[in-house]
């Protein structure tokens, strides 16, 4: 599958998504920050990518944190994974956030965040009276306990 990429004057000599392994589901999306960006414990903040792109009808991308980030450092993406939808063509921006006890520094061309480009099946909705039921029912959170 391709997709179109613009690069926007921010995003100018920083490298487009790109895959860090043969088998990698996410590409790595950089910080297009002009200038570093401090992240205090606590603080999120909408970081620039310095692209916008054009996904075909029936995808989306879903921006995810990266794992690394995550468990060294406590930095993740708020509303993860975040949906680009196919018909979105403004920047793609990150909402990272900082749930660490140290501050972290943003550099521009820091990997930040990854974006997985996946089919979307679009549903319709049909009102009823009553829904089927199952075992679980409206069991919710917790709901099937901890241990098998």
């Amino acid at each position: 599958m391709r997709v179109a990429l613009r690069r926007l004057p921010q995003g100018e000599g920083l490298p487009i998504p790109q895959y860090a392994s043969e088998h990698a589901a996410g590409a790595d999306l950089c910080a297009a920050v002009r200038e570093q960006l401090t992240l205090l414990p606590g603080a999120r903040a909408l970081v620039p990518t310095g692209f916008s792109l054009a996904l075909p009808p029936g995808y989306e991308a879903q921006v995810r944190p990266r794992s690394g980030l995550a468990i060294r450092c406590g930095v993740t993406c708020l509303n993860s994974p975040g949906t680009i939808d196919a018909d979105y063509r403004g920047e793609v921006q990150i909402v990272l956030a900082n749930f660490g006890n140290e501050p972290f520094v943003v550099r521009r061309g820091d990997r930040i965040a990854q974006i997985v480009v996946a089919p979307v099946a679009r549903a319709a909705f049909d009102l009823v009276e009553e829904l089927p039921a199952t075992k679980r029912g409206d069991g919710g959170f917790g709901s099937t306990g901890l241990s098998s």
